[in-house]
């Protein structure tokens, strides 16, 4: 049995709240954990996300409490109860987080007492409870979800049928998840509907407040927030339907075809929307067949990336670019159930490659280098050349060890600067085969 996790794919619960909260329009954290724990946890994700950064008052930024031994062996309450004083003055937000750390939750302080007196004079404060021992950051991003959408905000009077949530695509653990946010609003905006994204820059405090009205929410995940969705659906009746992200345009007409028909969307819409976006991603993508057939661009594969990566990385690479994908490595801490759930989606989508879960990066490698072994001068040796890895900064010594080429595209990425990048729908597809062929011409 594990005793430890060698480099980490993720952070604990607390950092998965904050990296959430740091993107949520109107939202600020007030950090109640020990001395360090805010700058060290936000620097994991400021730059283990392709530098995400920090903006106002969240990161290096945020208020806390930063406990002490005081507090410790006397407990933060009071600590706790000025920091909140201080911050509702400070800071202008419409909703301020209370978010623990493993310190005050094991020290049992009374969090959820304090912030009732101010929730009680009309103050708009809440707290989720985010210690590490509760899961990693996946997990704290379903924490927030269900603390905000599920616990805070009132139940659904009705519901406006053109609009959707979007669920599951975490912040900064998904690096490409601003990009990945605003093509998919692209794509349900085309059908004639809206989308809550609740992280990308064109989102208010509004959205979240209209969130119980939707019609539909769609978790782009086999895992992280079908619980949350299905405690949303409780609440506020929505509906959810839990499907993988959309890479390319094989994968992103089915999207748009099954969103239409769960919509009632007229199906000749859907269609005539579907042809003009493959018009447009042919229209590109042929312009660069020729160097991609020409020179013979045609590879042995491999993924390193988290479960929300890993059908439609696979998918694209197979079915798209025509590869030979050898292994998926799905590198989440997940428990039997979750494995077995990604195992069978991953079946299901009729996926060629082997499927490992394996979170530590010395163990990628070792199974790397185990299936390609070296010549050893033997007469006859069948090589898997040329390869080509996709996965995280961790991967990159692998590659280069056995010759291969190598795309960051997972966490942690400290070897791209991402922005607006995505890879998510017709536009993100064009994007991944952009940066996947831009790596091979470079050494040109």
């Amino acid at each position: 049995m594990k005793t430890f996790v060698e480099r980490p794919r993720s952070s604990c619960a607390l950092s998965g709240a904050l990296a959430a909260i740091g993107v949520m329009p109107g939202v600020v954290p007030i950090i109640h954990s020990a001395i360090g724990c805010g700058g060290a946890l936000s620097s994991s994700y400021a730059f283990g996300a392709g530098y995400l950064g920090a903006v106002y008052c969240n990161g290096s930024s945020s208020s806390s409490t930063a406990i002490t031994e005081t507090e410790i062996v006397f407990g933060g309450n009071e600590r706790l109860k000025e920091q909140i004083e201080s911050t509702l003055e400070l800071i202008k937000a419409e909703l301020y987080v209370v978010a623990t750390g493993c310190m005050t939750e094991i020290i049992g302080d009374d969090v959820i007492g304090v912030v009732s007196e101010f929730s009680s004079e009309g103050k708009p404060v809440i707290a989720v409870n985010t210690p590490s021992f509760k899961g990693d950051s996946y997990v704290g991003y379903e924490i927030l979800l269900d603390g905000i959408l599920n616990k805070y905000l009132p139940a659904a009077e009705y519901h406006e049928p053109d609009l959707v949530n979007i669920f599951g695509i975490v912040p900064a653990y998904d690096p490409f998840f601003r990009g990945d946010l605003e093509e998919l609003e692209r794509l349900i905006s085309r059908l004639g509907l809206r989308a809550n994204t609740f992280f990308t820059p064109d989102q208010t405090f509004e959205n979240i407040r209209s969130a119980p009205r939707a019609a539909l929410n769609i978790v782009f995940s086999r895992i992280w927030g079908t619980d949350f969705a299905r405690r949303f659906e409780e609440k506020h009746g929505t509906p959810y339907w839990t499907t993988d992200l959309p890479v390319g345009a094989e994968a992103s007409d089915r999207f748009l075809a099954e969103l239409g028909r769960r919509m009632g969307i007229d199906e000749s819409a859907t269609r005539e929307v579907i042809e003009r976006e493959n018009d447009e991603y042919y229209g590109y993508f042929e312009r660069a067949a020729d160097v991609f057939c020409d020179s013979d661009f045609k590879f042995y594969s491999v993924t390193a990336t988290n479960s929300n990566y890993a059908i439609p990385a696979s998918s694209f690479l197979e079915r798209e670019l025509g590869w030979v994908n050898l292994v998926s490595f799905v590198t989440d801490q997940l428990d039997d159930e979750r494995k077995s759930a990604l195992a069978g989606a991953y079946s299901d989508a009729g996926l060629a490659s082997e499927l490992i879960f394996e979170t530590d990066a010395s163990g990628i490698a070792k199974t790397i280098n185990r299936r390609l072994p070296e010549n050893r001068g033997q007469r006859y040796f069948d090589k898997y050349a040329p390869l080509y890895i996709l996965g995280s900064s961790l991967e990159k010594a692998t590659a280069q060890k056995n010759g291969a080429s190598s795309l960051s595209i997972s966490y942690p990425v400290y070897n791209r600067v991402i922005l607006d990048r995505g890879y998510a729908g017709y536009r993100g597809g064009l994007h991944l085969f952009e940066d996947i062929v831009g790596v091979l011409v470079s050494a040109k």
